[in-house]
């Protein structure tokens, strides 16, 4: 099948949309051969990859209403999308390194013009610091979804850039940030530990073989300056995909075993995955990426 559109993006990593075959009427972004996102454009609040699904339950458990967003990591808008589609007049705020990124998927998949959904363009932690002071304080859900191909950059996982985007959340607000890790979870545990220090409370959630190191996968790590509501939990897990685990208190401390807190001076990227981890067949005009 055909790819849907492409671009070259200034980091010099090409772009691609590409309808799934499998999911009538859904696509994917994928970046450097890695699947980033997947969309169904006429029915938003569905969600497919098994982390955002987790990241969906949770946005779900907020109070009822509007939230006021901010999402660093832009992707292919995948939830802020879902915001809209599930929380109509949701205020939100988007940051992305790639004008090209956005360009490609407002051209071929746009969301709705009755979405209040802001983007901001350049690098997510530099324009943290150039959002409206207003904004400090406000946030509902703050989402770290930050990805230059398959890694994660190293300074958008320190304690210092946590702390940052603390500052806009409300007292009650909650941060969702997705790691990827696999083997011997050395970078997972580490923002585990790095967000247990910065907020009052964390908990992880993730799919059982991959919490124990048994494959590479994602994790959604929840954090929030209160206390994260005990109920939310079983419900968390009965939605989910199956299998997966919620873990916190002490049993996220026990599984951090002790990892050190990340900061700017020993921030690395995550652990790149072997190329045959997301097995994405390459499309027409594809060179071969296996």
């Amino acid at each position: 099948m055909p790819d849907l559109a492409r671009t070259v993006l200034a980091s010099g990593l090409e772009a691609v949309l590409r309808e799934d075959p499998f999911t009538p009427g859904t696509f994917q972004l994928v970046v450097d051969g890695t699947p980033q996102s997947h969309v169904h454009p006429d029915r938003p609040e569905e969600l497919f990859f098994e982390y955002v699904n987790r990241m969906g339950h949770v946005i779900d458990q907020l109070p009822d209403g509007p939230l006021t967003a901010l999402h660093l990591g832009a992707g292919a808008l995948t939830l802020p999308r879902y915001v809209e589609a599930t929380r109509p007049g949701s205020r939100q705020q988007v940051l992305e390194l790639e004008p090209a990124l956005v360009a490609l998927v407002r051209e071929h998949l746009p969301w709705s013009r009755n979405a209040s959904i802001r983007v901001r363009y350049g690098d997510a932690r530099e324009t943290l610091g150039k959002l409206p002071s207003a904004l400090r304080g406000t946030v509902d859900l703050a989402i770290v979804d930050i990805f230059g191909g398959a890694r994660i950059p190293a300074h958008v996982t320190s304690a210092e850039f946590y702390e940052a985007v603390a500052g806009f959340l409300t007292p009650t607000g909650v941060l969702l940030v997705n790691v990827a890790d696999g083997n011997a979870l050395s970078f997972a545990r580490g923002q585990a530990a790095t967000l247990g220090y910065v907020f009052a409370d964390t908990a992880l959630l993730a799919e059982s073989a991959v919490l124990k190191g048994r494959r590479y996968g994602n994790f959604v790590l929840v954090a929030s300056k209160a206390d994260l509501p005990l109920e939310w939990m079983p419900r968390l897990l009965a939605g989910g995909p199956h299998p997966a685990s919620v873990v916190r208190g002490a049993d996220l401390r026990n599984w951090v075993a002790g990892a050190p807190i990340v900061t700017d001076q020993s921030s690395t990227p995550s652990p790149p995955p072997a190329r045959s981890v997301f097995q994405v067949r390459p499309g027409r005009g594809d060179r071969d990426r296996t």
